[in-house]
């Protein structure tokens, strides 16, 4: 038996350094509870209720406020030292390739690319391009050539961004008209064919050039850029994009996209007369969002210019530049950051990114500074012109190409005029190519292909021997560690505030709140200790479906479970998860998640900067759970979730096993495969890919864990799993058949006699 401790060693609980206000608290607690002591203990009735929260001292959680947006401020915090940026950068790479549907990145299939029609412009050719990034799924685009130079060039890809027909972009008269008036073009070909000038030019200056095309734009017809939700698409089987289930899997239109950017730099780099050591990026806007991606999570670019596009403000508008996960804690600027040491060239514009030279930009110097790499960050501010990639910013990244690949023209470099292609020449899709299948039902087929192939990697990876079980946990735990989003918090990011302090008999019953100080949020708990110095070290943590009071009785007296346990020494702390009971901004319960109010279609917008509520109720476990693991008196955590709270201690379990002794989960046989809305309140994206609810509990093992709700045959790959880690008798399956039954059962598991 543990060493015994008293209610006033308990109601101490402070973890970190004790500030002056936080001990008059703790002060006044204790000598409540003297004078609580004083009547012998009172009898609770329902109307006395004791509460955490009140008007003189309500929740003060940050999560109550208003959720987080693309349009707000987005700032990069950049590293001390060049270690922290190791595993910082490190960090935010697995989140993005999480986030974007490509952890594991998907099988590399055939390409099958087709070059044809060649164009000749005396100085260069140009020639139409269309290969598969994935099975019958084909990325399009024209391939710029110079005739002369050395046998291997340079490369450039250039993806276009959110031009009218992309790659197809012609500015027509008007536009004409406009940018010469104001002086932002140069030439007239220039003026009416941006895209076509940026190409040209590159391949003038010896650069094989490849400009390709978004999803659904000029000759990519198989899918539409933006579709939405759609409610047909909304189904258990075969869905499509923008639907719950595909966001259960992550599949998303920015993750396709930067899997066509990799497959397109799989081909180009090896192309005879490419070389494969000198390839940059360029893009401008949607086109700069592929260019910083694409240079952040694939090491072969060699320079990135991503134009007006960077910055701390908004972080981009259209669902193919949003993701879920993919920006809560990071942002633009930081993804630009991990090209680093890298030559990364920027503009900026009167757009959102004109606040670039002053918020952003000198966070990217203070990091380039640590690689002693200053020389290769630029940024060009063009604060007079509009959102553009118009001739002056391409002077500009004509320049730092120039200087970076090492293409050795004498500055100044210039444009000079050019026949523009017909779109006629342009497009890849002609009477001897013809036009791919498209529409529902080629979208529905696509995402059945890279559900199967997610599937069967992941099943691949489910370890028969130990020595496979760190590749499972380093790949699925990887996953679990963005989805979730935090880890178990350090002792000095918690502090406890006790709110009231009761005696009943031969336990004690304090109220208060545990705060998670670096995040700024409060859980409200229930603590009941035995009294006398009885606790025995065991601290019993209760999860269930509506909070910490359930732990009590219609007459509001603690439940016979408790007193049972109380009665073998234990300690118990019930919580109210966030949105559960106190921990609410109006007394109801949340039961909805909250989306972006100006983007309710897609759950990229929202899920994109804010960690779901599922999560959310994670956190507030693994902060509970730190506060208790924390305490010297305290020698065995045993966590325990009911009633279905199973499904956010299996979460938690992912995040931290090794702070546990023994878990008991109750599922009730949940499964996030059966929710049909982005709103549920346990809607976790990408929790479907990766396993669902028994890939969670599979990453506990080898953890003496009690599962209930389940049958058998559904927990096949956590059974692999502990009998991998050596522990399959760890591993206990209920039989049980109501609450009281599975109670007593758990107590037995426990220990608890």
């Amino acid at each position: 038996m543990g060493r015994g401790v008293d209610i006033g060693t308990f109601a101490r609980w402070r973890i970190g350094a004790a500030c002056p206000k936080l001990l008059w608290q703790l002060s006044t607690a204790i000598t409540l509870c003297a004078a609580v002591s004083a009547f012998g203990g009172a009898t609770l009735g329902a109307a006395s209720v004791p509460r955490v929260c009140s008007e003189e001292t309500p929740l003060a959680d940050s999560r109550l406020g208003r959720i987080k947006t693309l349009e707000d401020y987005h700032p990069f915090h950049p590293p001390q030292n060049l270690a922290e940026w190791e595993g910082r950068s490190e960090q935010v790479r697995r989140q993005m390739l999480v986030a974007l549907g490509l952890w594991p990145l998907p099988t590399r299939t055939p390409q099958k690319a087709v070059v044809h029609g060649l164009v000749d412009r005396d100085e260069y050719t140009v020639e139409r391009v269309y290969l598969e990034s994935f099975p019958g799924h084909f990325v399009t685009g024209n391939l710029y050539r110079p005739k002369s130079g050395p046998a291997r060039k340079p490369g450039v890809l250039c993806p276009h961004g959110h031009w009218a027909q992309g790659r197809f972009y012609d500015a027509g008269e008007s536009g004409l008209k406009r940018e010469l008036d104001n002086g932002w073009e140069k030439l007239p070909c220039g003026a009416r064919y941006p895209l076509q000038a940026r190409c040209v030019h590159l391949a003038r200056m010896g650069c094989v050039v490849f400009h390709y095309d978004m999803v659904g734009y000029a000759d990519s017809v198989q899918i539409p850029h933006r579709p939405g939700m759609r409610a047909e698409m909304n189904t258990s089987e075969n869905w499509g994009y923008f639907s719950p289930q595909a966001e259960l899997h992550l599949q998303n239109m920015m993750g396709l996209q930067t899997w066509n950017s990799i497959r397109v730099l799989d081909w180009f780099s090896s192309l005879p007369d490419v070389d494969a050591q000198r390839i940059g990026v360029t893009g401008a806007s949607g086109g700069g969002t592929q260019t910083f991606i694409l240079c952040a999570i694939d090491p072969r670019p060699l320079v990135a210019f991503p134009a007006v596009m960077v910055s701390t403000a908004m972080q981009g508008g259209c669902t193919c530049e949003n993701a879920c996960y993919l920006r809560i804690g990071t942002s633009n600027v930081e993804f630009a950051a991990l090209f680093a040491p890298k030559a990364l060239g920027l503009t900026c514009a009167n757009d959102w990114t004109k606040e670039m030279p002053t918020k952003g930009f000198p966070e990217l110097q203070q990091l380039y500074s640590l690689f002693e790499a200053s020389d290769r960050l630029h940024l060009a501010a063009f604060l007079d012109h509009p959102h553009n990639y118009n001739y002056h910013s391409r002077l500009v990244m004509y320049r730092w190409m120039n200087k970076h690949l090492g293409l050795g023209h004498a500055e100044p470099i210039d444009e000079r005029r050019f026949q523009p292609l017909s779109r006629e020449e342009m497009t890849v899709w002609t009477e001897g190519h013809p036009k791919p299948p498209s529409g529902p039902d080629y979208e529905r087929s696509l995402l059945r292909w890279i559900t199967e192939d997610s599937r069967k990697q992941l099943e691949a990876l489910i370890p028969r021997t130990g020595e496979l079980l760190a590749e499972f946990r380093r790949v699925m735990g990887g996953a679990m560690d963005v989805m979730i989003g935090r880890s178990l918090p350090a002792a000095a990011e918690i502090e406890f505030e006790p709110r009231f302090d009761r005696s009943l008999d031969d336990f004690t019953w304090v109220g208060g709140i545990v705060r998670q100080v670096k995040y700024k949020e409060e859980i409200p708990v229930y603590v009941f200790l035995p009294r006398g110095g009885r606790f025995n070290g065991t601290a019993i943590l209760c999860v269930t479906p509506t909070g910490k009071e359930a732990l009590l009785q219609s007459d509001g007296t603690p439940h016979e479970a408790v007193i049972e346990a109380l009665q073998a020494g234990c300690g118990v702390v019930a919580m109210d998860l966030f949105g559960q009971g106190e921990s609410t901004l109006d007394g109801q319960p949340i039961t909805r998640n909250r989306l972006d109010p100006k983007r309710k279609d897609y759950a990229g917008y929202t899920y994109g900067y804010n960690h779901p509520l599922f999560s959310q109720r994670v956190h507030d476990i693994l902060t509970v759970l730190s506060a208790v693991r924390s305490r010297p008196e305290v020698q065995r955590v045993y966590l325990v979730g009911l009633g279905g709270a199973g499904r956010w201690v299996a979460g938690a379990l992912t995040q931290a096993r090794t702070a546990v002794d023994r878990a008991v989960v109750d599922t009730q046989g949940f499964r996030f495969r059966n929710l049909t809305a982005i709103d549920d309140p346990d809607f976790l994206p990408g929790a479907v890919k990766y396993l669902d609810l028994p890939g969670m509990l599979a990453l506990a093992a080898p953890l003496p864990i009690l599962v209930a709700g389940e049958r058998e045959s559904d927990l096949e790959v956590v059974r692999t799993v502990y009998q991998a880690a050596g522990a399959p008798k760890n591993l206990v399956i209920s039989a049980a058949s109501d609450l009281d039954e599975l109670v007593a059962e758990a107590f037995t598991f426990l220990g608890i006699k």
